[in-house]
């Protein structure tokens, strides 16, 4: 048996609680570019419609609609034919429909985005002494589940950066893992300890690490798939000629970008949440000498892939697309959520590990 650390188990908590409040000043940060750019778009609204006042003065001040024919007839409101598009161009310097970095800086985002990696390293400082402390891997029961789930969400929300302007996510993903670093703390706190008999196998690093890391993957889309929502229903007021709320939403790529995107994490999560599922059961096979038992842990297991694999193909076979495939995929997450607080706090079995 390793032995405890308790002294590498305090500096571990410590690390989570000023990664959490680094966490806190990136999210503000990240609020506050989207007030910001969101204030600059309104700008550019009203500098082209300025214009187009300018231009057609008659015609703007008898009817009060735009003198583009288009617009026009159609019934929409004067600034509407030169409204900025969030699903087709960078405006201002947010993302575009491609999610591709755009050439204008906005300088919250790039202070945010600092500020989110000096959390990630501090909280990964804190999995590092947890895991030295205990002299094994730190994820044993739930404070650890959390504090490591934490961290691989704002691992992989970094390492989606550096290929996608994801930065519109940054306030909703940072306040994700600032929940669950709370949750941690307040509701899960377990000290440092060895693991219970049934975890000491080297298939806990196999199955576990590919479950927290599809995990994550869920989480960014979830994001987005709750953002694909909210854009899906503005872009179907903006077509009636609805007022053009919530403000931030222009800052957000369309719901079809958000989707396209959401899909392709959702196959990668769901390829590494098979993986969770079939090295599981070879785990279970060795430690109890079955593949399959029904624990409720294993069911629940499995629901999720159900899910996900209802979702991937109704998406692509059935044509599934827009609000249902976003519905779908919400609905998966929360069976991750379910499985990981509800079945593994409440529900007695093979897999009660929680630690509390």
């Amino acid at each position: 048996m390793p032995v405890i650390n308790q002294t590498l188990g305090q500096y571990s908590e410590l690390f989570m609680l000023l990664a959490a409040g680094t966490y806190t000043v990136a999210f503000i940060a990240f609020a506050w570019d989207l007030a910001k750019s969101s204030k600059t778009l309104q700008s550019v609204d009203r500098k082209a419609a300025e214009t187009a006042a300018a231009k057609f003065p008659v015609a703007i001040g008898a009817a009060g609609m735009s003198p583009n024919p288009t617009a026009a007839d159609d019934g929409r409101p004067a600034d509407a034919a030169v409204r900025p598009s969030s699903s087709n161009v960078a405006v201002g310097g947010t993302a575009d429909g491609d999610m591709r970095y755009a050439v204008n800086q906005r300088v919250p985002a790039r202070v945010a985005v600092a500020l989110t990696v000096l959390g990630a390293v501090i909280h990964g400082a804190g999995v590092i002494t947890r895991a030295f402390g205990a002299g094994r891997v730190p994820w044993g029961n739930m404070y650890e589940f959390l504090t490591t789930g934490a961290f691989a969400v704002i691992a992989v929300f970094l390492l989606a950066l550096l290929r996608r302007d994801l930065r519109f996510l940054g306030t909703f993903i940072t306040g994700l893992v600032i929940i669950m670093l709370v949750a941690a703390s307040v509701a899960y706190w377990t000290p440092v300890g060895h693991l219970v008999p049934a975890l000491q196998s080297y298939w806990l690093i196999i199955h576990v690490s590919i479950a927290v890391l599809s995990s994550a993957l869920f989480t960014l889309t979830f994001a987005m798939s709750a953002l694909q929502l909210v854009q899906a229903r503005r872009e179907k007021a903006l077509a009636s000629g609805g007022p053009d709320k919530p403000a931030f939403m222009r800052l957000i790529p369309s719901a079809l970008s958000l989707e396209n995107l959401s899909y392709r994490f959702n196959a990668i999560g769901f390829l590494g949440w098979t993986f969770t599922l079939i090295f599981g059961a070879i785990w279970a096979e060795k430690a109890w000498g079955r593949f399959w038992g029904w624990d409720t842990k294993e069911v629940w297991t499995f629901v999720i892939w159900v899910v996900y694999a209802g979702y991937l193909h109704a998406r692509a076979t059935r044509g599934w697309t827009g609000t249902r495939a976003a519905w779908l995929s919400i609905v998966g997450y929360l069976c991750v959520v379910f499985n990981f607080t509800i079945v593994n706090q409440f529900f007695n079995g093979l897999h009660s590990y929680s630690g509390l």
